[in-house]
């Protein structure tokens, strides 16, 4: 199965290496759940075609903190074609955990606070999470690393004619080349991390009047900015890709259909 996760992986190996703070993949990964959700689910496809929902990506959410929702499924806002919280049926929030796994805090609090914020708005809202998890023991630092260092020298063409090119292609004289910017993540990173986001509430489909997710979907995955970064399918964290991508699918044309047309 190719699943939006693929497509981010296929989308790094263009562009050579992580960019820590590019939102890049969240738009991928969205679309590719929306487009997923309408092949497979009849009733949204139908509320899709008849006009009565549509989709926004990166809305920004009511409160003080100024988050986004990555994407949003709704009914438009009376009389216009902008999106309105309060009219919420599907929202997805994706994040990553990939460079530094002490950043699983961070993400694990914004993921709590806009669960809270979707609750806030509209109980009713179909709301799912995706977290991409590293596994790489060490990852080469290359935003503000290797790249930085090349364009603080003003040698920004060298970096592109001869890093660039090697980046994510199996090349591992980097390591040696650049040992000054290779970061490492303990055995222990990736299950703590899914340890945490598992501890996010989830909720039944037909339980609206309880706070939690519909379905928070946790995705190993292998990026070290040298070697061929890829989805880790054969992993030890418990995590079926391909299995719990499908379920996740199933869970939210379930609720969409309990909550929207029963």
């Amino acid at each position: 199965m190719t699943t939006p996760f693929d497509e981010v992986i296929e989308k790094l190996k263009q562009a050579r290496y992580h960019k820590q703070r590019n939102e890049d993949h969240s738009d991928i990964v969205s679309l590719g759940v929306l487009r997923d959700l309408l092949a497979t689910c009849a009733v949204l496809k139908a509320d899709f075609d008849a006009g009565v929902v549509r989709h926004w990506l990166n809305v920004p959410a009511p409160g003080a903190r100024k988050r986004r929702i990555d994407l949003l499924v709704g009914e438009p806002a009376s009389g216009k074609t902008e999106p309105d919280v309060s009219k919420a049926r599907i929202c997805i929030e994706n994040k990553s955990v990939i460079t530094a796994h002490r950043n699983r805090y961070a993400r694990f609090d914004d993921l709590n606070e806009t669960m809270q914020v979707i609750e806030q708005e509209r109980s009713e809202a179909v709301t799912v999470a995706t977290v991409l998890v590293g596994v790489a023991r060490r990852l080469l630092n290359v935003p503000d690393g290797v790249k930085a260092f090349y364009e603080k020298r003003g040698r920004r063409e060298e970096f592109e004619a001869h890093v660039l090119p090697r980046l994510s292609s199996g090349d591992v004289t980097l390591w040696d080349e650049f040992p000054e910017h290779v970061s490492k993540n303990s055995a222990n990173d990736p299950s703590a991390t899914v340890a945490m986001f598992r501890q996010l509430p989830t909720r039944p489909p037909g339980l609206t009047h309880l706070q939690g997710y519909d379905y928070v979907m946790l995705v190993p995955v292998h990026i070290d900015n040298v070697s061929v970064p890829y989805v880790v399918r054969d992993n030890d964290l418990g995590l079926d890709v391909d299995g719990q991508y499908g379920e996740m699918l199933s869970i939210m044309c379930k609720a969409y259909l309990a909550r929207w047309h029963l």
